[in-house]
This record gives structure tokens, sequence and C-alpha cells, in this order.
């Protein structure tokens, strides 16, 4: 027999239904049986016309009808949870996997991967096989990715550490001062390589295609100079990095890029060059001690990098400029040259937000050791 279900809703119920559609913040499924419920109110509209309305199957409209009539509004708004496949991993099994990803590989290998941690978990569990897909979902709802692996250094961070980092991040928060200029410095590596064959260059329908033999020619170190405030920074490329070249960078700072400022401010790592005595071996000491008059060094702790400004935009420069083959000096010289005018012209600059406060409260756990006896 055929029952059909009639839809009363009384007042305060067909008011709340007009409340949660005009809101609209829940699920789609339960929009579209308020509007069923709505629609079908003293038999307002026909099946056919609801179904033509709100693009929904005359089968769903009679069950939101029938859970109404015998089971209420909540009941029709929320039909029962899909129970959907049931999870292929008990919850025993997902943590044996959550702690396989957090474990070290085997030793001949770096890293998990999706089919060897699966494989590791039906050796370790009754299971006769688990599909990678699975894992990967796991992973995902806990977060973990054993693959990947990031790089962050931070050293001991003992009283000297805390000390050197909220010196330069005080040095970092002083407003700008063009007769004491801040001046981050420190090197980087370019390898200079030419291709064994020649490079096909882009076509419609096809990339740029590179050999994957090349030569290596030599070895460049890159001397990086940046001021912030300036929006100013200088790559220079030489053949090596002693403590005279670091001497003659000095040099330059002074009497080419700053002739007159009063005091330039050198923030820079403790590279063993990096010290007021390379001056000495590359000047007579008249000359060296008229340099290192108008520097002052202010050294990040090791292992701190990250307190170095330079790096970020040293590596603007590596995905900018020198992300690609490079075979010789003259290549270099001149691609360099045209990426600081480029930057430069643009007073690039970086908005560094880190500071002593916000140091005090990231590092809470090292501060808090350090009065402790």
């Amino acid at each position: 027999m055929n029952i059909k279900y009639l839809v009363e809703l009384s007042n305060e119920e067909e008011s709340s239904l007009v409340d949660l559609i005009a809101k609209g913040k829940t699920s789609a499924r339960k929009l579209k049986r308020a509007n069923i419920l709505l629609m079908s109110n003293n038999r307002m509209s026909q099946d056919k016309e609801i179904s033509s309305a709100l693009n929904v199957g005359t089968a769903t409209i009679y069950r939101t009808k029938k859970q109404f009539v015998e089971e209420g509004l909540e009941a029709a708004l929320n039909e029962g949870a899909r129970s959907g496949m049931p999870r292929c991993l008990d919850g025993k099994q997902e943590a044996l996997l959550i702690a396989l990803a957090c474990s070290k590989p085997p030793e001949e290998l770096c890293r998990w991967t999706l089919s060897l941690i699966t494989e590791k978990l039906v050796a370790l569990t009754e299971l006769d096989a688990v599909s990678t897909e699975t894992v990967r979902r796991r992973f995902k709802e806990n977060d973990l990715k054993p693959w990947q692996k990031k790089m962050w250094c931070v050293g001991n961070m003992n009283a000297n550490y805390i000390a050197q980092m909220e010196h330069i991040l005080d040095v970092y928060a002083r407003p700008e001062n063009s007769a004491e200029p801040i001046v981050n410095f420190d090197e980087a590596m370019k390898q200079l390589v030419s291709d064994i064959a020649p490079p096909s260059p882009v076509k419609s329908g096809q990339p740029a295609r590179i050999d994957y033999e090349y030569k290596r020619i030599s070895v460049a170190n890159i001397f990086m100079f940046f001021d912030r405030h300036r929006g100013w920074r200088k790559a220079k490329a030489t053949q090596s990095k002693t403590a005279v070249d670091f001497a003659q960078c000095m040099k330059e700072l002074v009497d080419e890029h700053y002739p007159d400022a009063r005091k330039i401010h050198v923030v820079m790592d403790n590279y063993t060059t990096h010290t007021a005595g390379s001056l000495y071996k590359a000047f007579k000491p008249e000359e060296a001690l008229r340099i290192l008059n108008k520097l002052e060094f202010h050294f990040t702790p090791k292992h701190a990098s990250w307190l170095n400004m330079v790096e970020i935009e040293i590596g603007n420069m590596n995905q900018q400029c020198l992300d690609r083959r490079i075979e010789s000096w003259e290549i270099l010289h001149k691609e360099l040259a045209a990426w600081e005018k480029r930057r430069n012209d643009a007073q690039a600059s970086i908005n560094w937000m880190f500071n002593v406060d916000g140091a005090r409260e990231k590092f809470t756990k090292a501060y808090a050791s350090l009065n402790q006896s």
C-alpha cells in the first residue's frame, strides 16, 4: 500500500525552518530537507514540483516526510549518519601506524615511504593487506608526513646565545639613520657549469629541455651586502673568500658604498675571516685602523643564520637569478649586476617582524632556565 505522509508544521517549527534557511550556516543536505518540509507543509506543493524546484529525488522527499511524521522535526532534518565503509584500521593498529611514522626508518633507508610503512604495518599485525591510500588518509588525519624533513637550527640557547640574539634584535629595532646605517653581510656559493649538449628552447606544447649532463667550470663565492632601510644590496662574485677578500669588502663598504656615514653597523656571523684582524692582514696598520674606526661589527650567535636578514636576500638571489646553469664568470657578473640593479631600483626590502618581545614569548622555556640554580 502506498502510504502518503502529510506534513503539518506548527508555527514554531515553520519559523525555525525559515530561520535555518536564512542563516545558511549548516550542511547542504540539512538545508535541502528544511526546504522540502516547508514546501510540503499543508500540501503547499506536490512532490514533483518540489523535486523540480530543489533538484532532489522523490525518494528523498518521501523519506523526509516519513521521518517528520514518525520521528519529529529533528529526525527529519538530521537523517541518521551514514555508516559508510568500516574503518580498515582499529585503534591499536592506527596507534601502531603512527608510532612507526614517528620512528627511524630501516638502517639501509633514509626515510619512510607510503609503500614501505604499509608493508611494515602488515608484517607487524594480523592484517592481510592494507592499501597505501588508507595509510595516506590516516597520516592526513593525524597531520603526519614522515617522508618530509625540514632544516631548523637553533643552537644551545644558553645565556650567551640569548644575549647575542637580543643584541641583534635590538640593533634591528633602531630607527633608520643614514649616518649610522645597518648592513647585513654574508657569503653564498654558486657552481659555474656548462651544458654538454646544447639546451632546447621552449616551443608551443613543449617545455624547454636541458640535458642531464653538464661540465663543472669553477666555483664562485658571492659576498652579499644588504641594507633593508635603504632597500639596497650588493652582490660581489669572487674566486675566493679569504681574509683579504673580506677586508676588501669592508673597505668598499666604507669608501664606496657609505662614504658619508659616521659609523656602519655590520651584522654577520662568526666565520673565521669575519674579524678585525683580517683588515690588518690585507692593509697597512694605519689603513686597517682607519677602516675599522668607521665599522662596528655585530655577530649573530652560533647556529643562528635565521637572525641574519641577508640570508633572505640570498634566497631571493638564488631563486630569481641563479636557479639555472651559468657557465662563465662573465655571465655571472652580468646576471648579478642586472638582478642587483632591478632590486635596487625597486628598493625591495624586508618587513622584519621578529623582535625582543617576540623572542621572549617564543622561547619561554629557554628564558625560564636562565635563572635556575
